[in-house]
């Protein structure tokens, strides 16, 4: 979406797990009908790992849950179960940061595209997830 990326910051509704992302004010949000994400109504964007910082402290609140390939590490708050990121499958390179997570201000627009969670090696390699978590080209 947009290329000026800007510095949000979020984390979970006991504010115990606090983190920042550098992501562009307009980001594409994944809305997931997997059998972990349509239960918790989870939607997200992807960002590169090394542009995804946990605030000091933080890591001794998360908790991780996994299920089937395991690759996706479902991160949550342990005193207040909020999930506001983890590692998905699509790209375990990357970070998928919680939209709602997002504190107020920084986001501008959010672009909802959805991913087939229920059907997901067939969606995975029709959709462009996996690009999401490389990092920009640079500009010239």
């Amino acid at each position: 979406m947009g290329s000026e990326e800007v510095v949000h910051s979020g984390g979970c509704h006991c504010r115990r797990v606090r983190w920042q992302v550098e992501a562009p004010a307009s980001v594409v949000a994944w809305i997931c009908n997997c059998s972990d994400c349509s239960m918790r109504g989870n939607s997200h964007f992807v960002v590169p790992a090394a542009k995804f910082a946990l605030q000091p402290g933080a890591d001794e609140f998360l908790t991780t849950y996994t299920f089937g390939t395991h690759t996706a590490k479902h991160k949550f708050c342990r005193a207040c179960g909020i999930t506001s990121f983890y590692i998905p499958r699509s790209n375990p390179d990357g970070v998928a940061v919680t939209a709602a997570c997002v504190d107020p201000g920084t986001l501008a627009h959010v672009e909802y595209r959805k991913a087939d969670g229920r059907n997901w090696e067939e969606w995975f390699q029709r959709s462009d997830i996996s690009e999401f978590s490389k990092p920009a080209p640079a500009a010239e």
